[in-house]
């Protein structure tokens, strides 16, 4: 197999999979009205796989059989395999905005993580890595489209997962586990061909049952999905130029004793597994993450300079001002993805170094004597504290350059209509720009911060990488803060 076409893809969907949405049951996703716009935006991304100029820009050559495959699958292992990864990542997320989540290659990125920790999940029992790996090979062959689930649902938060009716192991057979409970929240469940189940948090002594992780296709028996409203009702591209392409979807994972064959089996009882896999990741997790908050920032700041030009704010300095800072901190955010994949080389050293294996390190730099690369993960501060933060400020920037501006904003069905064209011209124009040109920008600036859609994507962006409080309080107990604390001791020796 190779790089899978967008009629491909649209042909995959069509498995008679279970989603519960706006009170149905929808059993083919492509002909649900809140679905179609995200399945046709997966279909292209797909189809751009096999465009010319940007086909060898998103490909590489299986190692199987030499067929064209997505580089989000590609392993890093020295600086050539990290800029052809980072120029793909790029690309998609340039051709979405930033604005998935759930692009492909976020997943893509975590199944190539995973296949390289054979220490953590074979320890016990080398079949579990195995496992991985074969599921990784699966997927970059067969371009599959996943998403995941982590999450225990909220029933009692102060409780332990069995409160929550978390998913869990109910017996072992010898065809597989056989795994009854649910899990949230499963970004692109509904136009996605597999469910890979992971960890996220910490399980404790006791509860073997609930550390589990593995993969299943969409329409398994016994699995559904109750998903939420979706937010595209297949308005026109002027009144919801994002909702109608990108509304994701999110949706809880409901298992009812269903069997998980063990070739698809990572983990099964094993705390110490289920606790240790992502962070031993090497870093292809992180450093898509990165490439892609860079260009959803790189978009929203785009968003909010244009936007303070139709109503002449972008020559006022209290606006460009707050722009400046935007700008900068894209600037920031470029270190970023050069950061994480310089830690992702290092950590992928780290990493065959413990398997026993090497790869060509030229290049890599050292950041600080004696911190060894598991100690550092700026693709993990990058996700945890600096997006969160600075996808809250553009839209609060977005907001307020747009002020009642972008509340009052006539439909693209009042620009056609005769009686009221001539007013719209001169009472909603901007400087030397027409009217419907105008408020087709503020729509869009609507759309990005103030629909469901858009509200929606500033509340996922704070959440992304989890709870803000558990992600600080895993800073606090980094050791990066002893050695702050080393240098004001030094000094005080030296007084």
């Amino acid at each position: 197999m190779a790089a899978r076409t967008g009629k491909a893809y649209i042909e995959g969907l069509q498995d008679g999979r279970r989603i519960y949405v706006n009170g149905e049951l929808v059993r083919d996703v492509t002909q649900y009205p809140g679905y179609r716009g995200i399945a046709n935006e997966l279909a292209k991304h797909y189809d751009r796989h096999h465009e010319a100029g940007l086909a060898e820009k998103l490909t590489y050559a299986s190692p199987k059989d030499e067929a064209p495959v997505s580089n989000s699958f590609l392993y890093v292992n020295d600086s050539t395999t990290l800029q052809q990864r980072i120029q793909g990542e790029r690309l998609r997320c340039e051709h979405t905005y930033g604005l998935m989540g759930r692009l492909p290659d976020f997943m893509n990125a975590w199944v190539t993580d995973m296949a390289r920790v054979p220490h953590v999940l074979g320890a016990k029992d080398p079949q579990f890595a195995q496992n991985a790996v074969d599921y990784y090979e699966y997927c970059r062959d067969q371009d599959i489209c996943m998403t995941h689930t982590l999450l225990d649902p909220h029933v009692d938060r102060s409780k332990g997962p069995d409160a929550q009716q978390s998913l869990k192991i109910e017996k072992e057979t010898s065809d597989g586990i056989i795994v009854s409970g649910a899990r949230m929240l499963s970004t692109l469940a509904p136009v996605s061909d597999d469910l890979l189940v992971g960890p996220f948090m910490p399980r404790q002594k006791g509860e073997e049952a609930y550390a589990v992780a593995f993969a299943v296709p969409m329409a398994t028996e016994g699995l559904s999905f109750i998903a939420r409203e979706t937010y595209d009702l297949e308005r026109n591209d002027f009144d919801r130029p994002l909702t109608r392409r990108f509304d994701e979807g999110d949706a809880i994972a409901v298992f009812e004793h269903v069997l998980i064959p063990w070739p698809r089996v990572f983990v099964a009882g094993d705390i110490r597994a289920y606790n240790s896999l992502i962070v031993a990741f090497p870093g292809h997790l992180g450093l898509q993450a990165v490439i892609r908050g860079t260009e959803k920032l790189r978009f929203m700041t785009g968003l909010a300079c244009k936007l303070a030009t139709v109503n002449g704010r972008d020559k006022m300095p209290r606006y460009q001002e707050k722009l400046g800072e935007l700008v900068g901190y894209i600037q920031i955010a470029e270190g970023m993805i050069c950061a994480a994949g310089n830690e992702l080389l290092r950590r992928v050293a780290a990493t065959e170094e413990i398997n026993g294996g090497t790869v060509d390190t030229t290049g890599v730099l050292t950041v600080k004597p004696g911190v060894h690369a598991f100690e550092s993960f700026a693709g993990g501060a990058a996700m945890r504290q600096f997006f969160p933060y600075v996808n809250t400020l553009v839209c609060e920037v977005i907001r307020l350059i747009g002020s009642s501006g972008i509340v009052m904003t006539p439909t693209q069905a009042d620009f056609e209509n005769a009686d009221i064209k001539d007013a719209l011209s001169a009472y909603i124009g901007g400087p030397g720009m027409a009217a419907s040109d105008k408020v087709r920008l503020q729509k869009l600036a609507w759309d990005a911060v103030a629909t469901e859609f858009g509200s929606r994507q500033a509340h996922y962006e704070i959440f992304f990488s989890g709870d803000p409080y558990n992600g600080r309080m895993m800073q606090f107990n980094a050791p990066e803060r002893a050695r702050c604390e080393g240098l004001v001791d030094r000094l005080l020796e030296e007084s």
